[in-house]
């Protein structure tokens, strides 16, 4: 296994670095096909959030794999590789994998334990096989971390220690207050987007007890479904509505709180439309900015009868949170689980060997009994039956014990070399045991549905 992360969040870059260097979803797409086109890649990833970017490859050699996948993010993000350089951070094999466990737990998120981050993992998986960038080994850790994730979340009270960007943001927006629903309780909500975050935004702003929520979204289908989505029977009760990005700025002017959330390369609200917005009224406007890069000009902070909370506020304020007792039984899982995947994936790193070396056994087999036709041919069907069958079971009982243990010994940290070894010892072709593997991808591939 020579998994590679290399990547930058919140926690190795100021904000305004992570806003330059976001990625739309066209790009996330040309930077996982121009992976591959690489030499040291062979499976890609990439990992696209509102406070982190990370490229996940399977790769043949670390340093150019570093230096490649510094490189081609970025020339995708925009931002000049000696300046990206300082904030990025790298985990190779076990370490990478670790990251990415204790990612999926919510144990690097901006607020631990939020769990919107699973849905991102699932999301990036799901890229990553559409494009066919992702092969075993790329699958069968995404998968994994959703496992581990959900796992973390069913066993601890993770939950408990912070809550998703939206609840916390809401909070800060309420500060002074005890009881965000007892702040947000007669509201009038402006919700612009309605993506993942801007609907988990609407139906926590719902849940709160806000008066009504208004949908601003370019795609008028989507606000729309949105808006059936929080009014549908037996639901919050509260009443929405649909309007075209046009309409922001009459809305924005009614509107007692605001979340953005679009994926838009400028400003939406600019300080001039807050100003305007503004104009004749006399009670305060909340914003919530949890875009990346910003949906609402930083001028704001500065303006009377505004508070404006984004990602930057979020970040300073997190950093206070408190953790909970939860967070080390996490890490214990994290830690178990990441155990059992190296076990498991350097396990299966030497099966392809194994099956070759049991190949080249019976070719063996097959090719002394055929020449033992040829001396003997006086020999009748049941008798050349026994010989075979001896001979088989000479050859398996040999083989047995070793296969077995090197199986055991490779599953062990530093068990890598063993399936070398082996190759070694029994001058095995290394094209046969590659067919093997291909063969074995192949019908992963088949099983998942790609191929």
């Amino acid at each position: 296994m020579s998994l590679l992360v290399v990547g930058l969040s919140h926690r190795s870059a100021p904000v305004s670095v992570l806003e330059r260097a976001s990625l739309d979803s066209d790009t996330q797409a040309k930077l996982l096909q121009d992976t591959l086109a690489a030499e040291p890649a062979v499976e890609a990833a990439v990992l696209a959030t509102c406070n982190r970017i990370e490229l996940y490859a399977d790769v043949d050699k670390f340093h150019a794999g570093v230096a490649e996948l510094s490189t081609l993010l970025a020339q995708h993000s925009g931002v000049g590789l000696e300046e990206l350089t300082p904030h990025l951070y790298v985990h190779y094999e076990d370490r990478a994998v670790h990251h990415l466990f204790s990612v999926a737990c919510g144990l690097d998120s901006m607020v631990v334990g939020e769990g919107q981050i699973l849905g991102q993992i699932k999301d990036s998986l799901a890229r990553a096989q559409e494009l066919h960038t992702a092969g075993r080994l790329l699958n069968d850790l995404f998968q994994k971390a959703l496992r581990v994730g959900k796992r973390a979340h069913s066993e601890t009270g993770i939950d408990r220690a912070g809550q998703s960007l939206v609840t916390f943001g809401l909070e800060q927006l309420a500060v002074g207050r005890s009881d965000v629903n007892a702040w947000a309780k007669g509201k009038r909500a402006l919700v612009i987007g309605a993506g993942s975050m801007s609907s988990l935004a609407a139906a926590t702003l719902a849940r709160a007890g806000v008066d009504e929520i208004v949908i601003a979204n370019r795609t008028a289908e989507r606000a729309h479904r949105l808006v059936r989505i929080l009014t549908e029977p037996g639901g919050t009760g509260v009443t929405a509505r649909a309007v075209r990005m046009s309409a922001v700025g009459d809305e924005l002017a009614l509107a007692d709180v605001v979340v953005s959330c679009t994926g838009a390369t400028g400003l939406v609200l600019t300080r001039q439309a807050v100003e305007t917005a503004l104009a004749g009224r006399t009670t305060p406007l909340a914003l919530l900015d949890l875009a990346m890069p910003r949906d609402i000009d930083a001028a704001v902070h500065r303006m009377v009868n505004v508070r404006l909370v984004d990602i930057e506020s979020l970040a300073e304020a997190s950093a206070d949170a408190p953790m909970a007792a939860d967070v080390d039984r996490v890490r214990s899982i994290v830690s178990d689980e990441v155990a059992v995947f190296g076990a498991a994936q350097r396990a299966a790193h030497i099966t392809p060997t194994v099956v070759a070396l049991r190949t080249m056994a019976a070719d063996v087999v097959a090719g002394e009994m055929a020449r033992l036709e040829g001396r003997l041919p006086a020999l009748d069907e049941k008798q050349r039956a026994e010989i075979n069958q001896t001979v088989r079971r000479v050859v398996d009982k040999l083989l047995h014990a070793p296969t077995v243990r090197v199986k055991q010994l490779a599953s062990e940290p530093g068990g890598a070399g063993y399936a070398d070894a082996l190759r070694t010892l029994f001058d095995l072709d290394p094209e046969t045991v590659a067919a093997v593997s291909r063969a074995d991808l192949t019908d992963a591939d088949v099983n998942r549905g790609r191929v």
